[in-house]
């Protein structure tokens, strides 16, 4: 009897223990990564050996796409699900000046409308804790709603160095001093992405074990101003005098450093959690917000950040999901960042919601392998601003990509599958494609409802390709 009874009670424990427990979810975000900044996706020069093994325990993805080629909308979309153009949120805040440009830009948002349920707070509701760790950029500076906008107004129960700034500005910059809130300066020396990297580390071991946890960690680096601890530098600085540069990729010691600091920090992630036993039930993915600050950390692609074309929206994307994801796969299927939110619901184990994140699609049936495909062939930018291109509108549908420049129509037609460094525009002799996209591409705005540019009554064409007024992002 007493033996059954004991039985009865492992197979109860096995049971329990057994059962789906809602899975933390890590998500690691990127400021200026570029298609070509990681060993795993074909770099040379940067040494990323905890990312290639995140990869190499996870799937990589090939056609990930940021929904916007600059940060602010981006960061957006991936808290809301739903294309910038959208939530009219569609430029970095707070935009440059142009007032002598050919158009005018549009009334836009610069922050995150209440009405809109973000994916943290739809995980709070879920029973998770939510902390957020770095970069935040969603909210004006000097506006009187300014103080309702930080990341703890939109569902996340701890902010850890979010506020207005698009990168560092204390007095240390990514060194000591850093002047954020809630991040204490530590001591001379101390380097930003190591101390957030303390911050994250603190949050999982208070809160293991309690609650699941959304841990977004949204890393200022790689943006500007490049700057990393000296040992880093001064180890790219000797590798660069040997290195032979067969793939023009960005030989910078210092943007070497700021990457390889990136990847101990995944590593220290990762780490604390195999130390907490809580990996095997932990989703890890990382990813960026926009492409590279340099055409040389593309991969090859076309163009870089601000730029309509490939090496300016695609970006890596890795996700590590234990016993889900099978070690070691690949995905060409296009994702985009607004689909995030519907993921992480699935994966969560809660319901969808539609009607928030409108524009996002689980990629939960790529991840678990259920399908190599998703019911969809669109994928859309909206770009109604001036910036280091003029403004623009893309559609990628299928293999095509179309840009359109709204200041004089112009249009750039391509095939990706044939040609993904867009060298060839093959729109005159593809004109009956070139204007099904574009039919495509102006219903979608109206349907999304797109905000428009008008033409500016105090256009000077002289003045125009003047400096713009404020300084590069």
């Amino acid at each position: 009897m007493k033996k059954n009874i004991l039985i009865i009670i492992l197979l109860f424990s096995t049971i329990i223990g057994s059962s789906q427990e809602k899975p933390n979810i890590v998500f690691l975000l990127v400021d200026d990564l570029g298609y070509g900044d990681f060993g795993c996706y074909d770099a040379e020069f940067n040494e990323t050996p905890n990312i290639n093994k995140l990869a190499n325990e996870g799937m990589l993805f090939n056609n990930a796409y940021a929904a916007a080629t600059v940060c602010s909308p981006s960061r957006g979309a991936i808290l809301t699900g739903q294309y910038p153009a959208r939530t009219h949120l569609t430029d970095w805040i707070t935009g440059h000046e142009f007032p002598h440009a050919k158009l005018s830009v549009p009334d836009w948002n610069t922050r995150i409308e209440h009405k809109l349920t973000t994916l943290p707070e739809a995980l709070k509701e879920g029973g998770y804790a939510t902390a957020f760790f770095g970069k935040w950029h969603l909210m004006p500076s000097g506006q009187n709603d300014f103080e309702d906008h930080y990341p703890t107004n939109h569902g996340f129960d701890i902010n850890v160095g979010g506020r207005e700034w698009g990168q560092p500005k204390g007095s240390g910059k990514y060194f000591s001093p850093f002047e954020m809130p809630n991040l204490d300066d530590g001591k001379p020396g101390d380097f930003l992405t190591d101390k957030l990297t303390d911050a994250a580390l603190q949050f999982i071991d208070s809160t293991n074990k309690k609650k699941p946890f959304l841990l977004y960690f949204s890393y200022y680096t790689v943006h500007g101003p490049i700057m990393c601890p000296p040992k880093l530098e001064e180890k790219y600085k000797e590798k660069a005098k040997n290195f032979t540069n067969t793939k023009n990729e960005y030989i910078n010691p210092k943007r070497a450093g700021m990457v390889e600091a990136l990847d101990n920090s995944v590593g220290r992630i990762v780490e604390k959690l195999e130390e907490l036993g809580i990996s095997d039930n932990t989703i890890i993915v990382l990813t960026g917000d926009n492409g590279g600050n340099f055409d040389e950390t593309t991969g090859g692609l076309k163009g870089y950040k601000g730029f309509s074309h490939e090496g300016g929206v695609r970006e890596p994307l890795i996700v590590k999901w234990p016993e889900k994801t099978k070690a070691g796969s690949v995905s060409d299927e296009v994702v985009i960042g607004t689909d995030f939110y519907p993921t992480f619901l699935e994966v969560a184990g809660l319901p969808l919601q539609p009607n928030n994140h409108k524009d996002g699609i689980s990629m939960v049936p790529l991840l678990n392998g259920s399908s190599n495909t998703l019911d969809r062939n669109s994928f859309f930018w909206h770009y109604p601003h001036y910036h280091r291109t003029k403004p623009y509108g893309a559609i990628r549908k299928e293999n095509y990509k179309l840009i359109e420049f709204f200041e004089d129509r112009n249009l750039e037609l391509y095939d990706l599958s044939i040609d993904p460094n867009e060298t060839n525009n093959i729109a005159l002799i593809q004109p009956k494609k070139a204007k099904e996209l574009l039919d495509n591409l102006k219903a979608w705005r109206v349907s999304v409802g797109a905000q428009m540019m008008t033409k500016n009554p105090n256009y000077d064409a002289k003045k125009s390709a003047l400096k713009r007024k404020k300084k590069r992002m």
